[in-house]
């Protein structure tokens, strides 16, 4: 089983994270409930096991729990993939959501519906990047700043080593966009660890 546990203590954040490429439970608790929202949607959608225990400086605001545990989560499926061979190594997804409750283009209310559609392409290369395009109709989600999801991928990509691209396609609801982002995220993140025998790269190895 590919698996790997991180623990990261600074002055605003003290965080452990466990990860299980392979799959697994999934208990997640970082003091923002729609931030762990996310993290179980992406466990969930990426085939992961994944335990993450967070205690931030919320008092301030969101910034340091999120981006952290983002680069926790990072040095973990860094530290699960080891050198990086026998997997697919690209990924790729566009993931959309609708209101659930809807009937002729309109919600419960006769109001528009607001769709949402996200795309993330990634490569596990041990060069990090992000290429991000989105924005969002609210500035916050409950307790959860929407203008954190770029600095989680952001540190996300930069600790497990991928290049990264997603962005939104079509700008709902922010709780369905994000929630779309997340999801396509790890779809994409699904297929690239698959099993592949061999290192997919004409040098022999990726860093």
């Amino acid at each position: 089983m590919r698996t790997a546990t991180v623990t990261r203590q600074t002055r605003e954040t003290d965080i452990t994270v466990t990860v299980c490429l392979d799959g697994g439970a999934v208990d997640i608790a970082t003091g923002i409930g729609f931030f762990d929202h996310m993290l179980e949607a992406f466990a969930v959608h990426g085939g992961l096991g994944l335990t993450v225990r967070c205690t931030g400086d919320l008092h301030v605001d969101g910034h340091h729990t999120v981006e952290d545990v983002g680069i926790v989560l990072g040095d973990a499926i860094a530290k699960a993939l080891g050198d990086k061979s026998g997997i697919q190594r690209y990924g790729s997804f566009y993931l959309p959501m609708d209101e659930s409750l809807a009937y002729a283009g309109v919600d419960v209310c006769g109001q528009p519906l607001e769709q949402a559609l996200a795309f993330a392409a990634l490569d596990i290369s041990g060069r990090p990047y992000l290429e991000y395009n989105g924005s969002f109709k609210q500035e916050k989600v409950g307790d959860y700043d929407t203008c954190l999801t770029p600095e989680f991928f952001r540190a996300l990509a930069f600790h497990a080593g991928i290049t990264l691209h997603a962005r939104v396609e079509v700008n709902g609801n922010a709780h369905h966009v994000i929630e779309a982002l997340f999801k396509a995220v790890a779809h994409a993140l699904a297929q690239a660890v698959s099993p592949k025998e061999g290192t997919l790269s004409t040098k022999g190895k990726l860093d």
